[in-house]
């Protein structure tokens, strides 16, 4: 949701309205003009919106009725980036090397390759970058490009559907440019096969014409860097994977990174916050910078509004505890989902699929959004029997766990 604020009243475009559009309604405000005519001028380019006397624009289908509970993009404490993440990282990210917080082995791996790639005059070796969500991946490509001193072609598999979609990027590429394509676990097969020879020989092989008369025709194409990131390696298949000559490991954060990253992100945002603080956002933000990130602009508006404007250790307890985050960083999926198995099935073994049917999610949700970070601090366990509740989901709730009968056989 943006907003564009006039001389005698906010005008609010609640979608995407291209910001020629709004520019266009906000000179027919200048102008003079009513309200209402310059709905009724705007309607005309702007199909499928509906306008009110207040100028306030909506979608007809608006995607923000479609969402279902518990949708990943709109949890707090998610990895996965939401609506309005993208113009706050793009101040906080670390430009350089030396400013990158944590992964402390990625970036000595990445200092001496890009070194000696700046050292030989030659394009740095292609580069896998994987791990969950909201851990730096798009953040260290775009330091690569800049530690490079060369410039940054980003994009995401996704958005490329045909052969003249990637051909077009690779063939405009300038020397030792850094090309970066996100989520690559579901760039399509076709594409693939067209990238394995621009990768290992620079050379792109498209076909010419159709049928008998068809012919091969190569192109050749300037060294680049390739980088390639993704949430999911396993999908990579293994001949693309073999193409990439530096493949890393993004693991969560510890604690004390988050609170470094925490404090540098309050003095960009022009926030005062003291240690304590700090500590207390990143000891929630699942060891994830871009949760840590989320915490503190939530947080932040609560010092703003109820409190005197710092974040201190009492503030940040009170809007975290507003925002239902606690100290392990579950939200109230989080915490239904364990009291589910806990008070209904006595600490499991329960299904997926039964579980979904409880909680009114998908199950396909369960596994690759809610479970791992449960698995991964030990308050959930994944068997072939189902799932079960550990020994820290019963203490972290206070509850007494059930006796289990000694089996007869």
């Amino acid at each position: 949701m943006g907003g564009l604020f006039l001389r005698d009243g906010p005008l609010r475009v609640l979608s995407e309205t291209s910001a020629n559009s709004a520019f266009k309604i906000l000179k027919r405000r200048d102008r003079g003009e009513t309200p209402a005519e310059i709905a009724e001028k705007a309607s005309e380019k702007l199909t499928g919106y509906r306008f009110t006397r207040t100028v306030s624009i909506a979608p007809v289908a608006a995607a923000e009725n479609n969402s279902y509970p518990g949708d990943d993009r709109e949890r707090l404490v998610s990895g996965a980036p939401v609506e309005d993440d993208s113009s706050f990282e793009l101040k906080l990210r670390p430009q350089r090397l030396a400013e990158f917080i944590g992964q402390k082995r990625v970036k000595e791996q990445l200092a001496v390759a890009i070194e000696a790639a700046r050292s030989r005059g030659e394009a740095m070796d292609h580069v896998l970058l994987y791990g969950p969500p909201g851990l730096g991946k798009t953040t260290l490509a775009n330091i690569i490009a800049n530690e490079l001193a060369v410039h940054f072609q980003p994009t995401a598999a996704p958005l490329l559907q045909i052969k003249g979609d990637l051909t077009a990027i690779i063939t405009n590429l300038q020397d030792k440019q850094v090309l970066f394509i996100d989520e690559i676990h579901r760039l399509q097969p076709v594409l693939e096969e067209l990238l394995y020879s621009a990768l290992e020989d620079y050379k792109l092989d498209i076909i010419i014409g159709q049928g008998p008369s068809a012919r091969t025709h190569t192109l050749e194409v300037k060294p680049f860097t390739f980088v390639g990131a993704t949430t999911r390696a396993g999908l990579i298949s293994a001949p693309l994977r073999a193409r990439f000559g530096i493949v890393l490991r993004l693991e969560f954060y510890t604690p004390d990174d988050l609170q470094i990253i925490v404090e540098r992100s309050a003095e960009i945002l022009g926030v005062a916050i003291d240690k304590a603080g700090a500590k207390e956002i990143a000891g929630r933000s699942r060891g994830t910078p871009r949760i840590a990130n989320r915490l503190l602009r939530r947080v932040r508006d609560y010092a703003q509004v109820r409190g005197a404007g710092k974040i201190d250790e009492p503030t940040a307890k009170a809007a975290l505890e507003l925002l239902e985050v606690d100290h392990y960083g579950f939200d109230e999926v989080d915490r239904r989902l364990l009291l589910t198995i806990i008070q209904k099935y006595q600490g499991g073994p329960v299904g997926v699929n039964t579980l979904a049917a409880v909680l009114a999610e998908e199950p396909d949700a369960i596994e690759e959004i809610y479970e791992p970070f449960l698995m991964q601090i030990g308050f959930l366990n994944r068997t072939p029997r189902g799932r079960i509740a550990t020994q820290l989901a019963y203490e972290h709730f206070k509850i007494a766990p059930p006796r289990r009968q000694a089996s007869l056989f």
